[in-house]
């Protein structure tokens, strides 16, 4: 009987383990799903400039689903212009176009929360849709200094501008609000005496 409950035992304790290992390699799969992965597929021999937010792409792309349905691309059109940091496409594909170079091509696979979401973009992608773009970039044009003056410098002016004119209609409408009104009394008084 003794040996039988240490037997029990030891089968417990291995399908715990087993259970927990199952479970870790699940998670590990899991993570991996929800990263953006980024695949070099073919870069010139020289890469001078690497793009950075700001910077202005144009690009040819193919996107599609994970089962490989096409759901839009740009190679029978013009090259799609896409400005880095101003949320002009979903947020996996303009990730995936941070330091890259002129003539670059790349396969992005991007996790349904980068892409469109658990709803999706009825009815051409389902909602909890990973997607796979192929991207060739056309040309990679830096922003200037003046650019990065408006995009950096101008909010925070805008920003600072907003409470300093709250304040200033607020005391405006303090100073009429405690203004002295002259009475109907004195007024009706002064007619009077004109008359």
């Amino acid at each position: 009987m003794v040996l039988l409950h240490k037997f029990t035992m030891k089968i417990r304790v291995f399908l715990l383990m087993l259970a927990v290992f199952s479970r870790g390699l699940a998670q590990v799969e899991e993570n991996e799903a929800d990263q953006l992965q980024v695949e070099t597929l073919a870069k010139p021999e020289t890469c001078s400039v690497l793009s950075t937010v700001g910077d202005t792409l144009r690009i040819h792309y193919t996107g599609r689903l994970m089962d490989g349905k096409v759901i839009d691309s740009s190679l029978s059109r013009d090259p799609l212009v896409v400005e880095l940091g101003k949320r002009t496409v979903i947020p996996g594909l303009e990730q995936s176009l941070i330091g890259v170079c002129e003539g670059q091509k790349i396969k992005a696979t991007i996790p349904s929360h980068l892409a469109y979401g658990k709803k999706g973009y009825p009815p051409t992608i389902p909602g909890d849709a990973a997607l796979e773009f192929e991207v060739e970039v056309i040309s990679v044009a830096q922003q200037t200094q003046w650019q990065k003056i408006i995009n950096d410098v101008f909010p925070l002016v805008c920003l600072a501008l907003v409470p300093t004119l709250l304040g200033l209609v607020g005391l405006y409408l303090y100073k009429k609000a405690n203004a002295q009104k002259p009475s109907k009394k004195k007024s009706k008084d002064k007619k009077s005496k004109k008359k």
